[in-house]
């Protein structure tokens, strides 16, 4: 316990899935938590249950494409808890599953606006802060599939591999202001869009959609939103103080074949 205690925190994407993990456990650790996200009434339920836990948390509705309402957001989450130590770029969407020749140029940009230019935008609006607090540390959320390809969702693949190069570049920039900057890579992590994947396989059942990822991973099984939140916890913390620039993989040994 107390592993980012006296932290304060904003996730994005903090509704469901990953990242409602990742919120969750940032508070249960100590930390005062901005969770961030589209849904409202998933959102408010998200501070509830931290809150019940006994945890301080906050929500605000934020779309992260939208960098007015960025700003407007780190603004009130620092006047609300004082500062910005920990921020976390979770929000994501896959996208159509389309080959790249069929997609349309709308497609393309709703994927990049969220993914990329989301994490462009909340990384902007949250170093400032950071470097007057003296330091910090941003996670990015990018995905095996910013590692490696498969035969799907381009635009997907594109954003998260520029989300593990972003990474890289501001890691670098940044180091000299004590901020560090390192990405997540979670593979098939039990969530909302995994079952959509299997739904366009023709796979509707729970049990048989986990069956069938299970068999893609050495260790045999599918992983759950807190795998990816413990590794998100780590790099957040001060545990990780040497570590910046990085990538951490959380994928059962998948991209290890």
């Amino acid at each position: 316990m107390g592993r980012v205690e006296g932290k304060v925190a904003i996730v994005t994407g903090a509704t469901s899935g990953i990242g409602r993990a990742i919120a969750k456990l940032l508070a249960r650790e100590g930390a005062k938590v901005a969770v961030t996200g589209r849904n409202e009434e998933r959102g408010r339920k998200v501070v509830e249950e931290i809150i019940s836990e006994g945890g301080t948390a906050k929500f605000w509705k934020l779309d992260v494409s939208n960098e007015a309402e960025v700003e407007r957001v780190f603004r009130e989450v620092v006047e609300e808890f004082g500062k910005l130590d920990i921020l976390v770029n979770n929000a994501g969407i896959s996208g159509p599953d389309k080959p790249t020749h069929e997609l349309t140029e709308g497609e393309w940009d709703q994927v990049m606006d969220v993914n990329v230019k989301g994490v462009f935008f909340c990384t902007k609006h949250a170093v400032p802060y950071m470097i007057k607090n003296g330091g910090g540390s941003i996670v990015n959320v990018s995905s095996i599939y910013g590692i490696v390809g498969s035969p799907g969702i381009p635009p997907y693949h594109a954003s998260k591999g520029a989300v593990r190069l972003m990474t890289k570049t501001d890691a670098l920039l940044y180091a000299k202001y004590g901020i560090r900057v390192n990405s997540v890579h979670p593979g098939s992590i039990w969530t909302p869009m995994l079952m959509k994947a299997c739904k366009k396989m023709g796979v509707d059942d729970e049990e048989q959609c986990r069956g069938v990822f299970a068999k893609m991973n050495p260790v045999g099984f599918v992983g759950e939103p807190m795998d990816v939140a413990y590794a998100v916890l780590y790099l957040a913390s001060d545990e990780s103080r040497f570590v910046t620039g990085a990538e951490l993989v959380v994928d059962g040994g998948y991209t290890a074949m």
